[in-house]
């Protein structure tokens, strides 16, 4: 009741139109600029969702000032240093604090633009929950620029349904809403990330027009900033967003075909040749960089290959792209060395080392967070286990299609394009074409060990390997590199403290036995990046390990773009008709969120853009970044995970609404109102103007009285299910974790009874 009472106290009238305020003009930066004629619902649809953070924040907020008004761990640290800066005494510095003081800079700011007087430990607190709703803007702006790299005409200046919904739950990520009550770094360092990332994806957004300096300038101002509120954003900044500009300038080559020179025999012709060929490709662009959905392990170091020897080979271009960064790096370098060291203050608790099951203890994080997502996999995954143990004969496995089984082959249009299994199939880097004579000097022993290793590429034969590999690389690295950090045992406040009591300090058995669980979330968190099957990826074709024949099809369409283009799925034909009934469809829906075109249909022969996969070197660049940051922390805390589980969450795909979902309502309105010009047609005939109208007026009423009603049955029809569930997820855990810091706190005692710590309440946190 307590509780309840601090709720209603500050839920004043001024403070609901403060939030619907704000959630308007918030909802207001996010519509595009194509014209709508249903803009109000289209705002009250996108500023409901930011009522929602604003208002759950808000509570939060009033609920730790009233339970803990006192600085709370951390914020004993925080609070004070940033109070000295709002007094002006900036070259006063607490030791102990080990992050720059980026936060505490923001504060000064932020103080001075709503002229507060003082800074108090509720009013520091208070800029977390405006950071808390700038991530969703800034989230929601990413999403967006992300789809509009494969989006065409006028969705390239629409925002998806899907990208607003991710953006929501960005905001509520458990681990970022936590601390939106608190006076930490983390919110404030993941909202200047936002705001960098997002500059970067304006700078790759197209090859033809090229950065100017002044962006480059702001590039590195942004970088800096990020730097200034955490150190381990140099990874970000530097290698991700720097590794991806590299990789978009060699990918915008867009070399010609050599029409001199036939694809080189990989199994016939000579090996010099065969490689020598593909290395003098990839020196002019010609890069192996396919969809992540389309990729295995031998395509994932083709990529790092080509675009580094792409690099190497245009050292000028790229650095034309990439200076910013490199300034970045120097800068951050600089301040290493003038600090004797990456950390500030307490460089005793917080020693650089090699800590290799952080990037163990990362997947089920992730997994235990994206649950509601990785449902339909592990659903379809059962499954097709199921299918596959009560058919001794499925048809998917008899197909004389060698592509149909392949959980690569996403283009719709290959069933009817492929041959026969006489055809030799492909390998997944440089393909052979067939040659019309081999060299007569080829050597036998040579051109044998070429043809294994031909098979063995071909048909994936190396995969099961692999994956024992990484099983016995997960074994080694717990047995030789487990670190447990002082910190970790001391400190019973954390939930980290109660997952290592319970799973891997319990025995080395225990520990041991984890490594499935790591491979089990990797492998549902990769497939979740992949996006969703098409009808020809089915869990037949992921165990048979085929690949399809025609899987680079895509270099010379669409090499250029990080994200999967129209152009590689085959242009839509359709006639007048048909143009014109898709186009009045996507009037009457489209109003949804800003005038998109928010369907995801399974039927569609293009994805969506929301739907499409991220690029291979996307994936793998976030995967190196997300290692560099982890690997050097001894210390195990979630709230390490926040930027790299962001960016993912940015990466991941939409799941596509079945096609009877989405023309449901349209083929129930069409029903209505022909069984509207029906009536009027059988009526006692009083003229051919009264005949007309009569439709027109019937139309015209039902289209204003289902208008609102039509509402919540298009955002129900539209909504991912498993982001709907997502949120719930988060809402849930949320409440649970605001409830155990506030309303279960305990006292540090010793054996006796004794009282430690002053006699000051402890409470469970993150």
């Amino acid at each position: 009741m307590d509780a309840l009472r601090v709720l209603l106290e500050t839920s004043t009238f001024s403070e609901v139109l403060r939030g619907l305020a704000i959630s308007i003009l918030l909802a207001k930066l996010t519509q595009s600029t194509t014209s709508s004629s249903k803009s109000q619902d289209s705002t009250f649809i996108t500023a409901s969702g930011f009522l929602l953070i604003y208002f759950f924040a808000r509570s939060w907020l009033a609920l730790v000032n009233h339970y803990a008004p006192e600085p709370y761990l951390d914020e004993v640290f925080h609070i004070p240093q940033a109070q000295t800066y709002c007094e002006g005494r900036y070259h006063e510095w607490d030791n102990k604090i080990t992050t720059p003081p980026g936060l505490y800079l923001l504060s000064v700011g932020w103080h001075k633009l709503i002229r507060l007087a003082e800074c108090t430990p509720s009013s520091l607190r208070s800029n977390n929950l405006v950071a808390t709703l700038l991530i969703a803007l800034r989230a929601l702006s990413c999403r967006r620029r992300i789809e509009a790299q494969t989006a065409v005409g006028t969705e390239k200046s629409a925002v998806s349904f899907y990208a607003y919904h991710t953006a929501i739950n960005i905001a509520l990520f458990p681990v970022i809403f936590f601390f939106s009550g608190l006076y930490y770094t983390d919110v404030a360092s993941t909202l200047v990330m936002l705001v960098a990332y997002r500059n970067h994806l304006n700078r790759v957004a197209s090859h033809s027009e090229k950065p100017g300096f002044l962006n480059g300038l702001w590039t590195v101002v942004l970088g800096v900033a990020a730097l200034f509120m955490r150190q381990t954003n140099v990874f970000w900044v530097v290698v991700y967003m720097g590794g991806l500009e590299a990789a978009h300038v060699v990918k915008g080559l867009k070399p010609k075909p050599d029409p001199k020179q036939e694809t080189p025999d990989f199994v016939l012709d000579k090996t010099r040749d065969s490689f020598g060929f593909w290395l003098r490709r990839y020196a002019v662009g010609d890069v192996h960089d396919p969809p992540i959905d389309m990729a295995w392990p031998d395509d994932w170091a083709l990529c790092l290959l080509s675009i580094g020897i792409a690099a190497l080979c245009n050292p000028l271009r790229v650095l034309r792209q990439v200076w910013p960064h490199i300034t970045i790096m120097g800068l951050f370098a600089g301040f290493v060395a003038w600090n004797g060291g990456v950390v500030l203050g307490d460089k005793s608790n917080h020693i650089a080392t090699i800590h290799l099951p952080q990037m163990l203890y990362i997947w089920p994080f992730f997994a235990f967070f994206s649950a509601p997502l990785l449902i339909p996999r592990l659903l379809s995954t059962l499954a097709g286990l199921i299918t596959r143990t009560k058919s001794t004969t499925p048809s998917h496995t008899t197909t004389n299609d060698p592509g149909l089984s392949s959980p690569r082959s996403t283009k719709p249009s290959v069933k009817s394009k492929k041959s026969s299994t006489t055809r030799k199939p492909q390998i997944s880097g440089p393909i052979p074409a067939s040659s019309s004579s081999s060299s007569s000097n080829t050597d036998s022993s040579g051109r044998a060990f070429r043809l294994i290793l031909y098979l063995i590429l071909s048909r994936k034969l190396y995969y099961p390997f692999y994956l024992l590999a990484t099983i016995a690389l997960s074994a080694a690295i717990i047995q030789y590199n487990t670190i447990i950090h002082p910190f970790t045992l001391a400190d019973n406040r954390h939930y980290m403290f109660y997952i290592f009591r319970y799973t891997i300090l319990r025995s080395s058995s225990v520990r041991l036995a984890l490594v499935a669980a790591y491979t089990l979330s990797r492998w549902l968190i990769w497939k979740r990046l992949e996006g969703s099957n098409p009808p020809s990826r089915d869990l037949g074709g992921e165990m048979g390990l085929k690949i399809t024949d025609n899987k680079m099809r895509w270099r010379d369409e669409c090499s250029a773009s990080s994200f999967v283009t129209k152009e590689f799925y085959g242009a839509k034909t359709i006639n007048n008709d048909e143009q014109k009934k898709a186009k009045d469809q996507q009037e009457e829906e489209g109003w949804l969120i800003g005038g998109a075109f928010t369907t995801l249909s399974l039927s569609s022969s293009q994805p969506s853009p929301a739907s499409s996969s991220p690029r291979t070197s996307t994936v793998l660049l976030w995967l190196l970044t997300t290692t560099l940051s982890l690997v050097t922390a001894p210390l195990v805390e979630p709230r390490y995970f926040i930027l790299p589980w962001v960016f993912y969450r940015l990466l991941v795909p939409a799941m596509p609404v079945p096609s009877s979902l989405i023309l449901s309502g349209s083929s129930s309105s069409s029903s209505s109102f022909a069984a509207s010009t029906t009536d009027s047609d059988n009526g006692d005939g009083n003229g051919d103007d009264t005949a007309a109208a009569a439709p027109a007026a019937r139309q015209q009423q039902n289209e204003n009285g289902n208008e609102k009603k039509g509402l919540l049955r298009n955002i129900i029809r539209r909504t991912d299910l498993t982001l709907a569930l997502e949120t719930v997820w988060f809402l849930a855990i949320n409440i649970g974790t605001m409830y155990m810091f506030l309303f279960k706190p305990f006292y540090w005692k010793t054996a006796s009874g004794e009282m430690l710590d002053g006699g000051r309440l402890q409470r469970f946190m993150w």
